[in-house]
């Protein structure tokens, strides 16, 4: 079996400002919580809000959880004060909003690098306006750093003067190409948000067309999303069957001299077998098999 990888199936925003919502992320079941400076907190309450993720990062117990935090954006006169706060206590990651080419991931690393603290901190980049998504390739190879894009789907939309349709055929381009960059480059791939938080089913349909993509995951707004993001994103029983078939089936034509087998009527051959291996690594990771 390939080694386990950190999921990140369900990545939870949690505004900075909400003290509330930042003990109770403790025991959410989220593989990832976005600690949000940006876009979940009022102009009033950014300071604030800086201090209490960075009190928070040092105190709580997240566990296992992927934790990053979402700074405010390069050049908005708040970015440098954020990292300045959450950099003394050495962060896992940093999300960088409104990233628009490989520049602005270099920016941040450079910044990174003024902080002791920081050595280890990694990069993540939101992909979340036509000319990002036009420069994806240049900034999914910017940096070692960079560890994975996470889609901001509303402000796409809004930035293509596009329409919210269920089957997200506006955005249907940009969604691809971050995939083809994310993993033409190693990264991991988060989609965007589904905003009707208490609609279940169309949440359901937009994860299964995320998992099908590619997706990694899905990032949310609200803890009662949690549930379904964590299902879809899991590989099912079925699927782990069939895997560890494969391979079973694999390594038993290897053995009578064979390049290839056939299961079930289907050939499998070793692009296959590194295929659920892959599955079988994210089983373990997420704990469906042990």
């Amino acid at each position: 079996m390939e080694p386990q990888i950190k999921p990140y199936r369900s990545l939870l925003y949690i505004p900075g400002s909400r003290e509330r919502a930042l003990v109770k992320a403790t025991s959410l079941p989220a593989d990832g919580i976005i600690f949000d400076l940006e876009d979940a907190v009022a102009m009033d309450e950014k300071a604030n809000a800086r201090g209490l993720v960075a009190e928070t990062l040092e105190r709580r117990d997240y566990g296992t959880r992927g934790l990053m935090v979402r700074v405010n954006g390069r050049g908005t006169g708040l970015e440098i004060d954020d990292l300045a706060a959450i950099c003394a206590v050495g962060p896992e990651a940093i999300l960088l909003p409104k990233v628009q080419s490989g520049d602005d991931i270099r920016w941040l690393e450079a910044q990174l690098a003024q902080h002791p603290n920081c050595a280890e901190t990694a990069i993540w980049a939101m992909m979340e306006s036509p000319l990002g998504v036009l420069n994806a390739q240049d900034i999914a190879a910017a940096s070692p750093r960079l560890k994975g894009f996470v889609v901001g789907s509303n402000d796409l939309v809004k930035d293509l003067s596009a329409r919210h349709v269920e089957d997200r055929a506006p955005i249907m381009t940009s969604l691809s190409l971050c995939l083809l960059a994310a993993r033409a480059y190693g990264l991991v791939c988060v989609d965007g948000v589904y905003n009707a938080y208490k609609d279940v089913e169309g949440l359901r349909q937009h994860c299964v067309q995320g998992r099908d993509m590619g997706f990694d995951g899905k990032s949310l707004i609200h803890p009662a999303q949690l549930e379904v993001a964590n299902e879809v994103f899991a590989p099912s029983e079925a699927e782990i069957e069939l895997a560890r078939r494969q391979i079973a089936a694999f390594e038993a034509a290897q053995a009578e001299g064979l390049g290839i087998a056939v299961l079930d009527g289907s050939i499998v051959e070793n692009l296959h077998v590194v295929t659920a291996k892959r599955l079988l690594a994210r089983a373990e990771a997420v704990g469906v098999i042990g």
